[in-house]
């Protein structure tokens, strides 16, 4: 079975799907590797890394040419898919039920194709999820980057001249991003307050250190599978009540709350932002499909009233070299899980392979 790892093409992007180290692991079990010339380069990993592990370095052409699983972090976009035919099997984050176009169009070449970003949350899977392993670094680096532009520091310190109190950072959604940013926030001494629409978080939340705002979710559809649901109108009026008093006092603040497949949630409105304190700041991490406040643009900077808003997903143009090893541990178990004896097993009733197998041979499994 060959294997090509392709080049990230997606504006900003630095992170390479599979790593030295985890194609070196794929050639001993039995894989021959392909990598795209520079692949791995704004990750800090140089061709001559993959040549020495055994892999072999190819133009792009040449990677869709010689493999047949062809792997990415990205969706494919139409540039890919002018090289792609029946015969590949196409591995990357496609984000099927928002991107039918998309589905459509790999369908159209005949290829087969599965979404990493549709790993299903159970036990088991857990060392495939990638949308996990990601988050978890933007949760950390969502606060060193609110650290940095804010005007306070995060630790009480008392010195000579006085004593400075500790900031207040206040957290929307307790996810993987969610628990990552109340555990680092508190190592730098804040004081931390978190909220989310699933009450049963509210015991992780607090093990970490956070003060955890409830608001009775009576009535609300329960989370399946690890993700949260939208919230009703009803919810969210509610939630907006309970954390105002937390939201205006806060130095900074973090929102990472995305529901798959849909924009996300407006959790901070327009009104609130006004109310803020003068010089706080808002990381949004749900920027890409929306964004958690009204008034958020993915990569972009916006001061209302004298808050700073800053939309980002963060982690894969930041800390690429961890994000990438990360992807590329969650890749290698994938297949691992997928093939047996370097061949595929095509379990198709299995919760995984069903979950993640968009199309088939050129056919639609799932919308």
């Amino acid at each position: 079975m060959k294997i090509g790892i392709l080049k990230e093409t997606q504006k900003g992007e630095k992170r390479v799907a599979i790593t030295p180290n985890i194609a070196k692991q794929l050639i001993e079990n039995g894989f021959e590797v392909f990598v795209e010339e520079n692949a791995g380069f704004t990750s800090s990993y140089n061709d001559s890394d993959y040549e020495k592990v055994g892999a072999k370095v190819e133009t792009r052409a040449g990677v869709y040419k010689n493999s047949i699983i062809l792997i990415k972090i990205n969706p494919f976009d139409a540039e890919d898919l002018k090289l792609v035919d029946k015969s590949h099997i196409l591995m990357s984050q496609l984000y099927h039920k928002s991107n039918t176009d998309l589905i459509n169009a790999i369908a159209a070449t005949g290829a087969t194709a599965f979404s990493m970003d549709a790993v299903p949350r159970i036990s088991r899977a857990q060392d495939m999820d990638v949308l996990s392993s990601q988050s978890n670094l933007a949760g950390y680096k969502a606060v060193i980057l609110g650290a940095f532009e804010m005007t306070k520091i995060f630790p009480l310190m008392m010195t000579a001249a006085g004593t400075i109190t500790p900031s207040k950072v206040l957290i929307y959604g307790v996810g993987v991003a969610g628990l990552q940013a109340i555990a680092t926030a508190k190592r730098l001494g804040a004081v931390v307050y978190a909220t989310d629409i699933r009450m049963e978080t509210k015991e992780q939340a607090e093990s970490l250190g956070a003060k955890f705002i409830s608001v009775d979710n009576t009535g609300e559809e329960k989370a399946e599978g690890g993700y949260a649901k939208e919230a009703s109108e009803d919810y969210a009026r509610r939630q907006k009540e309970a954390v105002n008093k937390s939201l205006f006092e806060a130095d900074l603040v973090i929102t990472t709350a995305m529901v798959p497949g849909r924009k996300a949630p407006i959790l901070i409105t327009e009104e609130q932002v006004k109310q803020m304190k003068n010089g706080a700041v808002i990381i949004d991490l749900a920027a890409a499909q929306g964004g958690n406040c009204e008034l958020s643009k993915m990569n972009e900077t916006i001061i209302e009233n004298g808050v700073k808003i800053i939309g980002t997903t963060i982690a894969p143009e930041s800390v690429s070299t961890n994000a990438s090893d990360l992807y590329a541990k969650n890749m290698l178990n994938f297949i691992n899980h997928l093939t047996e004896k370097n061949e595929f097993k095509w379990e198709l009733e299995e919760e995984i392979t069903n979950g993640t197998l968009i199309v088939q041979n050129g056919n639609i499994r799932q919308n």
